[in-house]
């Protein structure tokens, strides 16, 4: 997951209980705002997810509104990404919090192994 990303969705996580993390967040919420505008699709997707955090699909909203708006390329915003992801690894379980947004997949699970896909189902054969 991109840094940006990362950043909203664990901080969300975190319940921005401590006022450090509170004030970083709010930070990079507001440089979306000004450069993307509060009426943009990614501030929407930021509010959205703010709403439902344990939503896949409001996670996997935020990812693809962070990568069409090309956030991860604005520097100042990714320097506010890093400052808020730095925070959070100095609270009290802050860097399994990061590390779990970081490994889940839009399931919620990661999975391993050997597989194979083939269609669910083949349909009736004529003979």
């Amino acid at each position: 997951m991109d840094p940006v990303t990362t950043a909203i969705v664990a901080a969300v996580a975190s319940e921005l209980s401590k006022a450090a993390i509170s004030n970083s967040y709010d930070a990079l919420k507001a440089a979306l705002k000004k450069k993307f505008g509060s009426g943009s699709d990614l501030v929407g997707a930021v509010n959205q997810f703010e709403k439902k955090p344990d939503s896949d699909a409001r996670k996997a909203m935020l990812r693809e509104e962070v990568e069409a708006a090309k956030v991860n390329d604005d520097p100042e915003i990714l320097q506010l990404a890093q400052d808020l992801l730095d925070k959070l690894k100095d609270e009290p379980g802050g860097q399994q919090i990061i590390n779990q947004t970081q490994t889940n997949t839009a399931s919620g699970n990661t999975v391993g192994g050997d597989f194979k896909f083939a269609p669910v189902q083949e349909g009736v054969k004529k003979t």
